[in-house]
């Protein structure tokens, strides 16, 4: 399935695009008695994905809209909690940190041993076309960083890496926006990654079924149409069977959590001078499979 939330006269409303990509099921219209949000839907497991083909399947007329024609939030507009981020998940990218200004304090350029595990707040979170504010950075060092997010369906603790996949719902992208001197200044991730509109997502929800091998999948980020990231899922240092494990050996794991498993080498703090992100820029993340999430920069 592909799944979305667009806005609608009552609220949040769920959306299911059809194979063609031209429409979209409006699901609560199919069916009032389904979820209005993607959060709530997930945590009805696999009766709550039954009901929504079923939904999709009987569908009339009325609740069939032109996909063109809706207003496609994120996926999840407010996650049931923070974003779990993972840096330096990408060898070649860890090495692009190797004395620039990205690099926090305790973590140098070298190959991590361990997942390095932050968040970003969940009110950073942005849809699809939305402008990214890079004027809400005092430092003017505003970055980007394309990567797959992994949205948990069955929630556990002490989840084994080969039972993981049992507990992936499905697939979004999600840019990882940055204010690299902010990250730099307080000696830790979360204050420079947390602004508010710095966490574009979307701009669907891929269940896992359609993606039989996430792993061959290809990632690019391209900033005002110039290619910048390329890289496969297979490079992950740490994949995802390992992140999930990793995170729930010390918390429980929920329905909807979001995962975003890293970033590709190619970040502007990469380059020399570095190439951070201004007004009229526009940035486009691609996952082959998953979809492509674009949106400018103000």
């Amino acid at each position: 399935m592909r799944l979305i939330s667009l806005a609608g006269k009552a609220g949040t409303r769920i959306g299911f695009i059809e194979p063609d990509a031209r429409f979209v099921v409006d699901l609560q219209a199919a069916d009032p008695r389904l979820p209005w949000d993607m959060a709530s839907l997930i945590a009805h497991g696999e009766a709550g994905r039954q009901a929504v083909h079923t939904a999709a399947e009987q569908a009339g007329p009325q609740a069939r809209l032109a996909l063109e024609s809706v207003t496609v939030l994120p996926p999840l507009p407010l996650p049931v909690r923070n974003i779990m981020c993972v840096g330096k998940n990408y060898a070649a990218h860890a090495g692009e940190f190797r004395g620039t200004a990205g690099t926090a304090s305790g973590v140098s350029g070298d190959l991590p041993e361990h997942p390095i595990v932050f968040t970003k707040a969940s009110t950073a979170v942005i849809g699809p076309g939305d402008a990214v504010p890079a004027y809400l950075d005092p430092t003017a060092s505003v970055d980007y960083e394309g990567e797959l997010a992994v949205v948990i369906g069955r929630g556990g603790r002490g989840i084994r890496a080969s039972d993981a996949w049992d507990h992936v719902f499905g697939y979004t992208l999600v840019n990882d926006v940055t204010s690299r001197e902010l990250q730099k200044r307080h000696g830790q991730w979360f204050l420079g990654k947390s602004l508010d509109g710095f966490c574009p997502m979307g701009p669907m929800l891929v269940t896992a079924d359609e993606v039989p091998d996430i792993r061959s999948a290809r990632l690019t980020t391209t900033v005002n149409g110039e290619l910048r990231q390329s890289g496969c899922l297979a490079d992950l240092i740490f994949d995802i069977p390992t992140l999930i494990e990793t995170l729930s050996r010390t918390m429980t794991l929920v329905p909807g959590d979001v995962i975003a498993t890293g970033t590709p080498e190619g970040v502007g703090v990469g380059f020399s001078p570095p190439s951070y992100l201004g007004a009229g820029d526009e940035v486009e993340v691609h996952v082959t499979g998953i979809g492509s999430l674009r949106n400018p920069v103000v």
